[in-house]
């Protein structure tokens, strides 16, 4: 159909337009929020069709876009559509003769646009030896803007990120540090005062270096011991816009610290934890994406939690420990089975935790099936969709 589109229709170009185009079009007529939901709609199923990889997060981005510029003006409409559906310059033929076709006939009237806020922090450079002159010369002081990189990025989207913001955003994720609940241990250690439980065996030895007399009582005390991490991450297809930056999140906490597990969820279940393990993150990354067959799959949640449950999480490895499940709900599996396993995996562990990119997204509802049979069982349900969430994440862990 790729092919049909580049030969039988006209490529839209926003400086292809002419005078006789803008008297041609038919009439401006209003459209409802909700119409401008279908059109999306319709426009990426017609992208997919034609061979177009467009991710549920692309799409959501493009609607968010349509908000912010209208839809009366087709250019505005057609550059939101590229930078938000297009990440492959060989692809803009296609998507251009894909637009001619899809929005070629259609001309809309204005809609109200978001006032976007932006944070600005002002700095007044002074110079306390030249105050007096500058007062007596009327002259204000000057004003400059600063911003930093790192702060943009804790609130901008995975999906949105080019190669260098990825690589700020790693570096971030790597000063980040995952502390989870203590929880008791069964061991005991040695108590530095004469408290706890008395260590029988330690004051009988030091009684024989004293002729039997026990003149130094000795004791234990419970040690404390961080709760295991388990995060499990969904590598499907929908989740192709968000896997590789949760994946270096993932690896930032196999490294940093001890008893962490990490798993990828598709149609099956890998576990990627020694992969992880490597220092190197390019190398981990490398060597998770080969261990995973299934990387930008289908999804089966439900038979993958029920493989996790019953080789790793109800056998020991969850118990007690806080699970932390990296999707976005779309399964094609069984929702009931997905139900029956949360609830399952929930009974075992300390914390059981969603992390879901969309739910950033304006007026975002938990209508997925997989997502809606899972929510009664979890504890906390968290955005995961840029810097700013995994923080908050981090602090819902260690709560």
């Amino acid at each position: 159909m790729a092919d049909d589109l580049e030969h039988h229709v006209p490529s839209y170009r926003p400086d292809q337009t002419t005078r006789a185009d803008e008297v041609n079009r038919p009439p401006e007529i209003p459209v409802e929020p909700h119409h401008i939901d279908e059109l999306v709609a319709g426009f990426v199923a017609a992208l997919r069709e034609i061979g177009l990889d467009v991710p549920i997060g692309c799409s959501v981005v493009f609607r968010t876009a349509l908000d912010v510029v209208g839809m009366s003006n087709h250019d505005a409409v057609y550059w939101a559509g590229r930078s938000t559906l297009v990440h492959r310059a060989e692809d803009f033929d296609v998507y251009d003769a894909a637009f001619g076709k899809y929005w070629g006939g259609k001309r809309f009237a204005q809609m109200p646009e978001l006032q976007v806020e932006q944070e600005r922090t002002v700095g007044i450079d002074s110079d306390d030896d030249t105050s007096d002159d500058t007062e007596d010369d009327g002259v204000t002081p000057d004003i400059s803007l600063h911003w930093s990189n790192a702060e943009v990025l804790r609130d901008k989207d995975f999906a949105l990120y080019d190669d260098e913001e990825m690589a700020e955003a790693r570096r971030l994720m790597a000063d980040m540090r995952l502390v989870t609940a203590i929880r008791p241990s069964r061991r005991q250690k040695r108590a530095k005062h004469d408290r706890g439980q008395m260590d029988l065996g330690r004051t009988v030895r030091a009684a024989l270096r004293t002729h039997g007399e026990p003149l130094h009582r000795a004791t234990t005390i419970e040690r404390d011991q961080p709760r295991r991490l388990i995060l499990l991450l969904d590598v499907s297809g929908s989740m192709e816009s968000y896997a590789r930056a949760l994946l270096r999140f993932v690896h930032a906490a196999v490294v940093g610290r001890r008893r962490v597990e990490a798993f990828a969820l598709g149609t099956r279940l890998t576990r990627v934890t020694r992969e992880l393990a490597e220092r190197d993150p390019d190398l981990a990354i490398d060597a998770a994406t080969d261990a995973v067959n299934d990387w930008s799959g289908g999804t089966r949640l439900g038979a993958v939690l029920q493989d996790f449950n019953d080789q790793w999480g109800c056998r020991g490895m969850a118990r007690g420990a806080i699970v932390v499940v990296l999707s976005d709900g779309w399964d094609r599996g069984d929702t009931e089975l997905l139900g029956e396993q949360m609830e399952r995996l929930h009974r075992v562990a300390h914390k059981l935790i969603w992390v879901n990119p969309l739910k950033a997204s304006p007026g975002y509802e938990p209508l997925a099936a997989g997502m809606a049979a899972a929510l009664p069982h979890l504890d906390q349900f968290i955005e995961g969709h840029s810097i700013t969430s995994l923080e908050e994440l981090a602090a819902a862990v260690a709560a």
